[in-house]
């Protein structure tokens, strides 16, 4: 919560696999065979909001069919499996929880009234409950599948034989069918899922109420792949196969507009997150979602060169304020595995106190570095990196402070060369400045003041407990000189 007890203007999310916590909780490492929602430990959650998490998201509550569990058992399943888990058993895959078959809670985790004890204890925490929303695709054993298979991208015989990978033959209510399986352009299909075809009006119609049914009981979606259903992606990918086959006239024009205008017309100020890639971001964002996935600055922290990542941050406020900052998520690999050390707390400095919301993953403070797969319910077990958890939690503790998390709080990028970065976060409490040099070499960089400041001591290095490292020389003639270390970092009270 900021001062005013709203909700933050910037939202801090924690992403969490509720299978492996809770069977990491029980001691078994079981998953929820024999435990609900209500097992998910109150720990996490006193933690999580002593950090100041406001958003927790449970990835994967809904509840799934046979169906996709037995796709992904199959023997070259496993064996992708084993590179994040070399020890993987059968009984720990779970299957895919972006394969549902209703938007009911999973039986595993007790249903719809364990979300109802999930989402009381949260706000007792003052943290609000953020849930999956999949409008691209659902389980190949939906119950649509039997009722409205009008709702589906239809294929033929031939595309069967063509493309087996891509098609699947099923039965329903009016005789055997012929679907296409969900996918975006770039991959191969998901074989554990059927495609929707968002031109034909009922079915928007039908999901426009299930969005709404699932806004009943949370605060916040988080929508799966949004920008699959944009009229160009959609024309892309399926182009005349998009025709509703049952004779009803085609819907052209985006979807989500007037589907996320009906939620707020019920649930004023409830928050809509777009996965969304391609540069199609600010499409989402002026079709009304709060937050859009940044994979952009994602990449270039990752490609580590200092001018892109500078450019990136330098984006119109309209749009910068709007985007997701992560370093990873259940898609990505752990930002352990992949940034060096030090530049993993470049990057996370960078990428986390600048504005825009911020989306941490369940492991990434403590220093996990095995991926842990969303389809199986246990990952590996790892020791905790105690050097890394301070400095996050240091980190943390930055954007709890007023000149961060205030209604007044603003952030200013300031004129830097070469690998320097910085910039000022500034609030009635007071100011704060960034300093990364985001580079592999040391650097020397002068940031110009405006305020005028009366001694060494009002400058201190929030990021380190060095007594000889947390005092900075005050500027002469306007003008803070530093020196950084290659990747180095400071975030600077000042006054």
């Amino acid at each position: 919560m900021n001062a005013t007890g709203a909700r933050p203007k910037f939202p801090t999310i924690y992403q969490l696999n509720p299978r492996i916590v809770i069977g990491e909780a029980r001691g078994d490492g079981q998953g929820t065979r024999d435990g609900t929602l209500d097992r998910l430990p109150d720990a996490l959650f006193d933690r999580t909001a002593a950090l100041g998490f406001d958003w927790i998201w449970p990835v994967g509550v809904w509840q799934t069919g046979t169906a996709g569990r037995l796709a992904t058992r199959a023997p070259a399943a496993l064996d992708g499996f084993r590179i994040d888990l070399p020890d993987v058993r059968v009984d720990d895959v779970c299957g895919s929880p972006f394969a549902i078959t209703a938007y009911d809670v999973h039986t595993d985790f007790g249903g719809d009234a364990a979300l109802v004890r999930l989402r009381q204890r949260l706000a007792r925490r003052g943290q609000r409950l953020l849930l999956d929303f999949i409008p691209n695709h659902v389980a190949l054993d939906h119950p649509w599948v039997q009722t409205h298979p009008e709702f589906f991208i239809a294929g033929g015989p031939e595309d069967l034989r063509r493309d087996p990978e891509s098609y699947v033959a099923l039965p329903s209510a009016s005789g055997p069918r012929i679907f296409a399986h969900g996918r975006d352009p770039y991959f191969p299909a998901w074989q554990d899922t059927l495609q929707f075809n968002f031109r034909h009006a009922g079915l928007r119609a039908a999901m426009t109420a299930e969005l709404e049914r699932v806004a009943d009981r949370c605060d916040g979606v988080r929508c799966d792949m949004a920008m699959l259903l944009e009229p160009e992606v959609i024309a892309r990918v399926w182009g005349d196969r998009a025709t509703p086959g049952d004779g009803t006239a085609p819907v052209d024009g985006p979807f989500w507009p007037a589907a996320l205008a009906r939620v707020r017309q019920r649930h004023p100020g409830f928050l809509f997150v777009a996965e969304v890639y391609w540069d199609l971001e600010w499409q989402l964002q002026q079709e009304g979602f709060d937050f859009t996935y940044d994979k952009r600055l994602y990449d270039r922290l990752r490609a580590g060169q200092a001018g892109p990542v500078r450019a990136h941050l330098a984006a119109d406020p309209a749009f910068r304020d709007r985007s997701l900052r992560f370093l990873e998520n259940h898609d990505e690999p752990r930002a352990a595995a992949v940034f060096p050390p030090e530049r993993h707390r470049a990057a996370a400095v960078l990428a986390f106190l600048s504005p825009g919301g911020r989306l941490f993953h369940d492991g990434q403070l403590e220093g996990r570095r095995a991926h842990a797969s969303i389809q199986l319910s246990r990952r590996r077990v790892e020791p905790v990196d105690e050097a890394l958890r301070d400095f996050y939690d240091r980190l943390l503790a930055c954007l709890r402070r007023p000149e961060v998390a205030d209604d007044d709080a603003r952030w200013r990028l300031l004129p830097t060369t070469g690998d320097l970065i910085a910039a000022t976060w500034e609030s009635a409490a007071g100011k704060l400045l960034v300093a990364v040099n985001f580079g592999p070499k040391p650097a020397r960089g002068a940031i110009p003041f405006v305020r005028p400041l009366r001694g060494a001591a009002e400058l201190v290095d929030l990021l380190s407990d060095n007594p000889a490292e947390r005092a900075v020389a005050p500027p002469a003639d306007g003008m803070l000189t530093l020196d950084l270390p290659a990747w180095g970092a400071r975030v600077l009270q000042i006054g």
